[in-house]
């Protein structure tokens, strides 16, 4: 074992994540005999994670979020197995003799769009596009505004200069008309739209971190690091990110609820998903034109984005609270 580990300072295990278990011995790695041992650490840890956990647990709104965004998740896999029609066929019987979508039947449980296509196996494929944006759109912005905060809050100086006056120009663009301007240049897809979302939304992730990295850096343990010449890299990624944890999560589970809107915004434009792949905002864009004739064209779509919006919204409450019972809802 190499010098280094044994003389580096133990992590504290807080971690920004509020009010500690009952009970637990928070930071100091010493067992109920009062020698030093090697596990203890790693069961305080386990202990405040299982309080975390608990303290989730008991907030019915976010269990109700994480059942939604379950069931999401299920729709959205077996979507190709459980969808009652091809999203894309176009059906005769799905239009009325004068050529209008036809209302909730048997044989469309919802109905059907503009061109007789059924709309609830649409919706189904919808989900697909609609998570598959969001987590992979949010987590590009999470991994660019992660890496940033924490550049610029440990090194300082003319480093931290550079990177935060680039997002404060980056935030002085409105989001949308950005997001509009680079999807027009390139071709739209949905490897464009994620790449496209991360580029605008990086920004918030990186002040988040940078101001947590700020407070870090200064703590006791990062300084007994540097004196026993640990590297800037293992005290950035041994003993600064674990204490990320916390608003990492949080703002990973809003953000995504944000990025399936934005998704939802660019395809309602005609700038997002192209045809035939569904898309909800696609769906409302081309219903409205008969949202007094067949109200269900807007309806549906949009309950589906309100819903998800929803769940995700409840659970990075839920989330927020029990990392942090000082900040629950009154």
């Amino acid at each position: 074992m190499s010098d280094e580990n044994l003389l580096e300072p133990e992590v504290e295990v807080d971690l920004g994540l509020g009010v500690p278990a009952a009970g637990s011995e928070v930071g100091t790695g010493i067992g109920a005999t009062g020698m030093w041992a090697p596990d203890a650490l790693l069961i305080e840890s386990n202990s405040l994670w299982g309080e975390i956990w608990r303290r989730f647990r008991r907030d019915k709104f976010a269990m109700i979020g994480v059942v939604i965004i379950i069931l999401l998740v299920a729709v959205a896999v077996l979507a190709p197995w459980i969808a009652p029609h091809d999203p894309a066929k176009q059906y005769d019987e799905g239009l009325t003799m004068q050529g209008m979508p036809v209302g909730p039947s048997s044989q469309f449980w919802l109905g059907t769009d503009t061109l007789g296509r059924d709309l609830l196996s649409r919706l189904m494929y919808g989900a697909r596009v609609s998570l598959v944006v969001g987590v992979c759109a949010n987590g590009f912005a999470l991994i660019l505004g992660v890496i940033f905060g924490l550049t610029a809050g440990y090194f300082r100086g003319g480093t931290e200069t550079l990177l935060m006056r680039m997002t404060d120009v980056m935030m002085a663009f409105p989001i949308y008309l950005l997001a509009v301007a680079l999807v027009s240049v390139l071709k739209p897809s949905i490897g464009i739209i994620i790449l496209v979302i991360g580029i605008v939304y990086w920004t918030p992730m990186t002040r988040v971190i940078h101001g947590e990295v700020l407070s870090i850096r200064e703590k006791e343990f990062v300084d007994a690091a540097r004196l026993i010449g640990c590297t800037n890299r293992r005290i950035l990624f041994r003993h600064i990110l674990p204490h990320l944890v916390a608003p990492i999560i949080v703002y990973t589970s809003l953000g995504i609820a944000t990025t399936i809107l934005f998704e939802a915004t660019l395809s309602y434009i005609g700038l997002g998903v192209q045809p035939p792949t569904p898309s909800w905002g696609q769906m409302i864009s081309e219903g409205q034109a008969y949202y007094l004739s067949a109200p269900h064209l807007v309806i549906y779509p949009g309950l589906a984005i309100m819903i998800t919006v929803l769940a995700f919204n409840l659970v990075g409450d839920g989330l927020r609270d029990a990392f942090d019972p000082r900040q629950r809802r009154r």
